[in-house]
């Protein structure tokens, strides 16, 4: 079985929205971190203070052609293609241990209902 690591970067506010959409989608557990990020365009000041958005790191272990279809449900429910709020990507994963025992059972259900 291949494994493949989901990332989403993403705009604090669209955290819990993510999370559904991936669950909705089929993904079991997340792990949330929290993150600042600098971009190109310049910081907001506010009485001499900088304001820097924050922003949430989800990173998704999941089985290979389900991340995909997540990536792609992310995109559309979140609508990143039409503002930039966040970023959603994959890594192939390699060698993997301590993963879930009932999640590869899942993964296995899925793959035996497609073929």
């Amino acid at each position: 079985m291949k494994f493949a690591v989901l990332v989403a970067i993403l705009a604090e506010e669209l955290e819990e929205k993510a999370i559904d959409s991936a669950k909705k989608g089929g993904a079991g557990g997340v792990t949330i971190l929290d993150a600042r990020g600098i971009g190109n365009e310049e910081k907001k000041t506010f009485f001499g203070l900088t304001y820097e958005g924050s922003q949430s790191v989800l990173i998704f272990v999941l089985e290979k052609k389900l991340s995909v279809s997540i990536l792609k449900k992310l995109t559309r429910d979140l609508e990143l293609d039409k503002h930039s709020k966040g970023v959603v990507f994959t890594i192939p994963l390699e060698h993997i241990a301590g993963i879930d025992v009932g999640q590869i059972e899942r993964f296995e259900e899925r793959i035996r209902d497609d073929i």
